[in-house]
Formats: structure tokens, sequence, C-alpha cells
């Protein structure tokens, strides 16, 4: 016997709830925000309209499915099942906050606050959630087309000691201060070319990082490659300040990676990081002489369009 499909509802704490929780009350926060020139309503109103956003999307799940409700804070505690609905319900980055953390499930966006949020990744207003939520039956989560849904294309970076990290958007390794970073890089299947570097890092960002972090180095190298599609099998690779001396190159420093191509990266430091879409918190912790290898991972974003 099947089970039925399971909505669950992802949201944040808002800046208001985060301002009276250090505060204390209502009436300190919004003496604390006028006194750097800040109106308390302003933020009130952005709470309010969070919340009447999710309850209006609770409201809108089908009487015969389950519910559940899970806070940002708490995604790597949740264990998300086979059946689920996921159902974002605030901004860009909370669609990629949960995204790491899905299989194949059907992730609906829900925008809290319209002409605030780009709507990449939210791209559908609170009313609509009844018609989405309808069209995503338990037979139509087996494919990407019954349920209308964008596969979106994310990379990921495994270390040989089996360490993992999947982003939607990109990957970064090195440091964690972003301070000098020294290893050597490679691309696989190419002769077997490395080059030591000195450099900020390695940044690699798929289609859908195209519109944030990656776009920025982009523009700032003025790069003749096309930035890729967020359903796109192509991933960018830039290296940030890669700093030419005796020892280190600055030779290989942009590229692009097809489906089955992937960058190498040696550590030849004490440590450095790789953390994904800007969570720094969680990230794979390497040593000198650990290899990792970041490439377009396996797993796709299903995102309801």
């Amino acid at each position: 016997m099947s089970l039925a499909p399971r909505a669950v509802l992802v949201h944040r704490t808002t800046e208001y709830e985060e301002l009276v929780a250090r505060h204390g009350t209502h009436g300190q926060a919004a003496f604390f925000l006028a006194s750097r020139g800040r109106d308390m309503a302003e933020v009130a109103e952005r709470h309010r309209r969070s919340r009447r956003a999710l309850a209006e999307v609770t409201s809108a799940v089908p009487p015969a499915w389950r519910q559940a409700r899970v806070e940002r804070a708490d995604l790597d505690r949740f264990l998300f099942a086979p059946e689920d609905v996921v159902v974002v319900v605030g901004q860009d980055g909370l669609v990629a906050n949960v995204a790491k953390y899905l299989d194949g499930q059907p992730v609906i966006g829900i925008d809290t606050d319209p002409g605030r949020n780009p709507g990449v990744l939210v791209r559908h207003r609170p009313e609509q959630a009844a018609v989405l939520l309808a069209s995503v039956t338990a037979t139509a989560t087996a494919t990407a087309t019954a349920t209308g849904a964008d596969e979106l294309t994310m990379v990921e970076a495994v270390a040989d000691d089996t360490q993992r990290l999947v982003a939607l958007n990109e990957i970064y390794l090195g440091t964690a201060g972003h301070q000098t970073a020294r290893y050597r890089l490679g691309l696989e299947d190419d002769g077997g070319v490395v080059e030591a570097q000195a450099s900020s890092g390695v940044l690699v960002g798929t289609g859908t990082g195209a519109t944030g972090w990656l776009r920025s180095v982009w523009q700032e190298r003025g790069a003749r490659l096309p930035l890729p599609a967020p359903t796109e099998d192509r991933l960018l690779w830039f290296v940030r300040e890669a700093w030419p001396s005796p020892a280190t190159g600055t030779s290989l420093v942009a590229g692009e990676l097809t489906a089955s191509a992937a960058l190498t990266l040696t550590v030849e430091s004490d440590r450095l990081i790789v953390f994904g879409d800007g969570i720094e918190t969680d990230a794979l912790q390497l040593t000198w002489g650990q290899t990792v290898r970041v490439g377009a991972c396996g797993r796709r974003l299903r995102l309801v369009g």
C-alpha cells in the first residue's frame, strides 16, 4: 500500500523574529533599528507577509496529504522521503539551501515578497499553491515531464576519503578566511597536466549559479566562455586571483566542464575547505596531500516551473 504524498513546507526565520529574539521585545528591537536609521514597521510588515504566505500555502495542501514543516536551520537533521513534495516558502536562496538534501523530489518555490526577491527559483505566488500541489500527484512524481519540472544541474565535490558535498549554485575550494590557498590543479583526461597554484581559491558553478557569485567573477574577467543555462550539463570554473611565482603558475585559471569532465585539486597546505552555496558552516575539511574531484552531479534538482 503506497503512502499519500507528504507536503514538506520549508521556511526560514524572518528578520523580525531574529531581531526580537536578540533584543527581547518588539520595543527594544524597534529602538535598536531607529538608532540606525531603519523603520521597524517595514521589517514587521515583511514578517507579516511571510507568515501570511506560509499560512496560505499550508491551507492549500490537499486534505488527504500528510504535512511536515521544517525551518532552514534544521534541514541537516530532517529526513526527506521519496514521496515528498517540497514547498519552499521564502527566498531564492532557500531553494539552494534545501537542494542538496533531496534526491528527485519535486520542489515548488513560493515567493513571499514579490519585487524584493529575483524570483529565479521561487517562481510562484502563494495563491497558486493549490493548483500546483494538485498537479503533483503520487504517480506524477515519477517523471519530470509529468510535473512540468525543470531538471536543474547541480555540482558536487568528492574527496579521496569519501567526503562529499553537493550544491545548486557553486562550490568554493580554498581557505576559510579566503586567504592564500596552495594546491595543485588539474583537469581529468588532460594528459595528466597539473599546475601548482597560490590563489584566493577556486569557484566551480552551475547555470543556476550564473545568476549570482559565478556571474560576478565571469563579468570581472570578461570571460569569453558563455554562461551555462540552469538545465545545461556544463559547469564553469575560475581560479580567483592566481599568484605567479617561481613555484606557482597562472596558466590554468578558467574553463568549462562538460557532464563527464572534472577538475581535480590536491591540497598543498595545512588546511583547505570546500563549501557550497555560500554556507561555510557546512564544509568539507581537507588536509595536506588530499585530493578532491569537482564536476557535475548525477542528481538534479526538480524545480516545478
